[in-house]
């Protein structure tokens, strides 16, 4: 495989993989990117063992779940989820994942945000859209940091509302 395919590969997994890593380290979003930052490295360098049959995105997720579990025994963390939550995790995954492994529900969150009140809609936009991890969004938005933690509450919840009222597609 090519370089140009695999970056193409890599640019519409990373997002779904990033959230899935934030779930296995508990919310760490530097933990995050460095564990899928590790995994994107191995898999180009086991690409050749790739079976094509098989689902990418999910190779990719099982990468990232031993990268982070290698990293759970380095730290000697101890590893908060078992097999059977793994399992349920990946099962959750799969079903909100389309075709070639484009994320159904990253494109439903947006439909969500999209249905946002502007205030909500751009902290959202300020926090979660800026590589500093949000830390002057509330100065970007000229608003006291407990507002802004307000903001964002009432966001994640009309967001996990919105998402549960929208039917969940079927299994693949």
């Amino acid at each position: 495989m090519n370089r140009a395919c695999f970056s193409r590969l890599i640019d519409e997994h990373h997002r779904p993989l990033l959230a899935y890593a934030r779930v296995l380290t508990t919310g760490n979003p530097q933990q995050a990117k460095e564990i899928v930052q590790d995994a994107f490295i191995a898999a180009w360098q086991a690409i050749g063992r790739f079976d094509v049959s098989r689902d990418f995105g999910a190779w990719l997720r099982g990468i990232v779940r031993n990268k982070w579990r290698e990293q759970a025994r380095r730290h000697s963390r101890e590893v908060s989820l078992d097999e059977a939550e793994l399992e349920s995790l990946e099962s959750s995954i799969r079903n909100w994942c389309g075709e070639e492994g484009q994320s159904v529900l990253l494109e439903k969150l947006a439909d969500c945000r999209g249905k946002l009140p502007e205030a909500l809609a751009s902290t959202v936009d300020a926090y979660y859209g800026s590589d500093d991890a949000g830390h002057h969004a509330a100065d970007a938005l000229g608003i006291a940091a407990a507002t802004l933690r307000k903001r964002l509450e009432r966001a994640r919840s009309a967001l996990r509302d919105c998402l549960e009222q929208t039917p969940e597609p079927l299994a693949q």
